[in-house]
């Protein structure tokens, strides 16, 4: 049987690039006020949720596997008061990524099935808790495409 672990290392580095690339396709199509605008009576902005997908890479992965010492304040990503540029987001959420494509690479074959523990998540080990932060990437992708819709939809443009 092949070695499951360049295998495992080349589909995740591939999937979280491909999501990161798509995010910032989807932001590039808005101002900074939509970037920010909640164009539903419920639901996030755009930007919070890029602010929400930084914190829980940075968390989940940062400081769980690569013991970056980042503490998480998930209410501050969807409530905080004056946030970040778009630009300064987006860098943000650039560096999450690479320090998720960093750590990946880093794994070792035993690695993937290492015990694995944090607030927030049922995985059990690295493997596990790398695919759901990269479904996690995908669902919310799904949300920022129905508000870059809507977004055009009500500036006359979509």
């Amino acid at each position: 049987m092949e070695d499951l672990h360049p295998i495992l290392s080349s589909v995740l580095t591939t999937r979280y690039t491909a999501n990161a690339a798509r995010i910032r396709e989807l932001a590039a199509t808005l101002t900074e006020a939509q970037f920010w605008q909640k164009p539903f009576s419920f639901g996030n902005s755009f930007g919070r949720l890029v602010l929400h997908l930084t914190g829980n890479l940075n968390y989940y992965i940062g400081a769980q596997i690569a013991k970056t010492g980042y503490v998480r304040d998930r209410p501050r990503e969807f409530g905080e008061a004056s946030p970040p540029s778009k630009v300064e987001t987006l860098k943000r959420f650039d560096e999450a990524v690479d320090l998720v494509l960093r750590t990946v690479r880093a794994q070792l074959p035993e690695d993937w099935s290492a015990d694995y523990s944090a607030t927030g998540t049922p995985a059990k080990n690295r493997l596990d808790i790398l695919l759901t932060c990269a479904a996690h990437m995908q669902h919310h992708i799904g949300q920022m495409i129905y508000l870059g819709y809507e977004l055009a939809r009500q500036a006359g443009t979509g």
